[in-house]
């Protein structure tokens, strides 16, 4: 009777999701400057194929906000989507690699302020760019991409073409939508068993057909037009489905650019899919543990055939992944479940959806913006000291000004350079008694050690004592043990005596001559 209490958690539980994931499939799709119909197409493949092959039992995958940067500038840089699908296809193959190699611990060598920092960065992004949309500014040179655009515009000075292209509908539709996103957040909504268990992005949805409707029949005016609503195409079965699909242009294969977006794809979707999954180990009810090479696997395979049939990229997600959860999914159903209802919603239903306003979705999107951008985010970053909220700050400037890759590099230098730091404030312990000094090595030593033990063994006096303690290590770099000799070998001179104690376990490179 297991199967039969799964069924019933699972099924309701898919509901909710495709109910969550539908408006952010269309959301994510129009951030990233793709075709609508792609998110909807990643969001099948996410739910049906990754759902099945994941070891996740909770996890779901689809779109990924997280991503809206790399897409929307890798298509203006490749020149075509086409092109595009061809890195997505590759960047499967990398991930399903790295799955095979067993690096699914690749998540633990990126600091946790730079990750951080770069989500939050995605969100300040999706929300600069999407106000506009939101006021039913949607032109397709608002680039989500970059601060800067290719016609002399910034992310903020777009905000000042609210005043040219302001349309009221939109204006009305947004400011409600959001305002009901922001009370569906409320803890009289999350407290209440009934409406906790309605997805706000639904309520959005159905709310900007609504009201756009009411405008055509009582104030024409204000009513959007068919460039401010979604364009899906409308299929009349499985056939006309196939027909509709894009397919990769791997005449690109010798262009270098391909690659590059390949590999950033597979680089930050690996590490949000492996942060989702560990957020939602944390989350299931039953303490499960999901493998992270399998996850990359099944990843890399998603996007391997969204990259064939003209999805943009996937990753595990955080938002549909506790929606799945809080609604009481146990197992994998439930994720499989809400891929095949958004088939079913491209096959008979893309007529009523292209009912839905932009100005509907550029909320849903500002949303998730937000939740990216809790206040609470930047109190802990600031809380855990200038080591972490440095590289933090810094990864979001950079990659506001620039790109993400830049960004998320620039986060790893100055987050390195903490560490190196950290390494010379506490890898040695200097003191003294009278005329007894001890230099204590607590960490293991590298060459960039050198200089804070050479300053250290100079400020040890002629006719002292020096015990030179190396019993907490198990390791000490070349470059150490040259200084420390060639110490020793002037220490005589000096008429310095050294004592050294060593670790039983480095024994052998601490006195390796």
């Amino acid at each position: 009777m297991g199967w039969m209490k799964t069924i019933k958690n699972d099924i309701p539980a898919g509901l909710v999701v495709y109910l969550v994931a539908l408006p952010l499939c269309l959301g994510i799709a129009l951030a990233s400057g793709a075709p609508l119909f792609s998110g909807i197409i990643t969001g099948i493949i996410g739910g049906i194929v990754v759902g099945f092959l994941s070891d996740s039992k909770l996890s779901v995958s689809g779109p990924a906000a997280g991503l809206t940067v790399i897409v929307f500038s890798a298509i203006a840089t490749l020149g075509s989507f086409e092109a595009f699908l061809l890195s997505v296809f590759i960047s499967g193959l990398i991930q399903l690699g790295l799955g095979y190699a067993r690096a699914g611990i690749i998540g633990h060598f990126f600091p946790v302020s730079v990750i951080t920092g770069m989500l939050t960065a995605i969100g300040l992004s999706i929300i600069l760019k999407q106000i506009p949309h939101a006021f039913g500014i949607d032109r397709n040179n608002i680039d989500i991409a970059s601060f800067f655009d290719n016609y002399g515009m910034n992310s903020i000075s777009e905000l000042f073409l609210i005043d040219d292209f302001f349309l009221p509908g939109a204006a009305i539709i947004s400011v409600l939508s959001m305002a009901i996103l922001l009370f569906w957040d409320t803890k009289s909504i999350k407290n209440n068993a009934i409406l906790k268990l309605i997805p706000g992005p639904l309520l959005v949805v159905l709310l900007g057909v609504g009201l756009n409707e009411l405008f055509r029949a009582y104030i024409p005016a204000y009513a959007l037009s068919s460039a401010h609503l979604v364009e899906l195409p409308v299929l009349d079965g499985f056939t006309s489905l196939t027909k509709e699909l894009r397919f990769p242009d791997f005449s690109a294969i010798s262009n270098p650019n391909v690659y590059i977006v390949a590999i950033t794809i597979s680089i930050v979707g690996s590490l949000e899919s492996l942060l989702s999954l560990e957020a939602s180990d944390k989350l299931d009810p039953n303490k499960r543990i999901s493998s992270p090479n399998k996850e990359l696997k099944a990843q890399g395979i998603g996007n391997i055939i969204a990259g064939l049939i003209g999805g943009i990229p996937l990753t595990a997600v955080i938002v549909r992944s506790s929606a799945n959860i809080s609604a009481g999914a146990k197992g994998k159903l439930s994720a499989i479940f809400h891929g095949v209802l958004l088939l079913l919603s491209v096959l008979f239903f893309a007529q009523w959806l292209n009912y839905i306003p932009l100005a509907a979705l550029a909320a849903v999107l500002i949303h998730v913006g937000l939740k990216l951008n809790k206040v609470s985010t930047y109190k802990n970053a600031i809380k855990a000291g200038m080591d972490q909220y440095i590289p933090f700050f810094a990864t979001i400037i950079v990659i506001l000004f620039t790109d993400l890759l830049k960004g998320i590099t620039f986060g790893i230098i100055i987050g390195f350079i903490f560490v190196i730091k950290s390494n010379f404030r506490s890898g040695l312990i200097f003191s003294n008694v009278s005329n007894n000094y001890m230099i204590q090595i607590n960490n293991n030593l590298y060459f960039f050690n050198k200089a804070q033990l050479r300053r250290r063994l100079q400020q040890v006096p002629k006719d002292a004592n020096l015990l030179i303690d190396g019993t907490a290590v198990n390791f000490i770099d070349y470059d150490i043990l040259l200084v420390i000799k060639d110490y020793c070998d002037t220490a005589k001179m000096n008429n310095v005596k050294v004592t050294i104690k060593k670790s039983e376990t480095a024994a052998i490179e601490f006195f390796r001559k």
